[in-house]
């Protein structure tokens, strides 16, 4: 099992860099500009969620493949990339039929269509699969065996401070959102705000290195 000095350290890396602001933050503010609060934690959520998957691949191997294939990595890269571009795109067009929404009183998807499409960015980012990859490992006590368990462990930490840091920016975000929300037109604005960053995510996360 990690120790417990070793899962404090870990804490604090993980915090240093859930807070600093990356393509999931631009994402989940991205989200809540487009959806409102209660879209953007749904978001936050299934993002997690789609970080187990990429977290069990990691503790078994699986991750370490993908990082040294490029061909693989890229077509990870470009996935991931094309799907939050695709989102942004929708934002955009369905501006209009989320301005003057308060919230999630009138959510244009369904909560598990929210779920699913933030679980396909989790799953796809090629940042958190780089990052499981190159830091998990440098915190396992590889002497005390359980290897998986240790890795597995450590993901989970991750995960759950993710969920608190992301949330953090999608109430803000979606907060921002229903201040605006008395008129219509800023709200069609920050909708398609929103599909704007997230159109500019994905064309970052694709022009990005093979390996970065």
């Amino acid at each position: 099992m990690v120790s417990l000095p070793t899962l404090l350290a870990f804490s604090l890396a993980a915090i240093a860099i859930v807070v600093l602001p990356g393509p999931t933050v631009l994402f989940v503010i991205g989200r809540s500009l487009a959806l409102g609060r209660v879209g953007g934690l749904l978001s936050v959520l299934g993002n997690a969620l789609g970080l187990i998957p990429v977290i069990a691949a990691v503790a078994f191997g699986l991750g370490t493949l993908v990082t040294q294939s490029a061909v693989l990595f890229l077509i990870v890269k470009l996935v991931g990339a094309a799907y939050i571009i695709y989102l942004g795109v929708q934002a955009i067009r369905h501006r209009r039929t989320t301005s003057g929404i308060s919230g999630a009183a009138l959510l244009p998807k369904s909560p598990w269509r929210l779920l699913r499409e933030g679980f396909l960015v989790g799953i796809s980012n090629p940042k958190s699969i780089v990052f499981f990859v190159a830091v998990l490992p440098q915190f396992v006590n590889y002497s005390a065996g359980a290897v998986p368990l240790q890795l597995a462990t450590l993901g989970l930490v991750f995960v759950v401070l993710a969920l608190i840091g992301d949330s953090t920016w999608a109430l803000a975000a979606g907060t921002a959102r229903d201040w605006f929300a008395s008129s219509p037109k800023r709200v069609e604005r920050l909708g398609a705000t929103g599909g704007v960053m997230m159109i500019g995510l994905g064309g970052a996360l694709a022009a990005t290195g093979a390996t970065s």
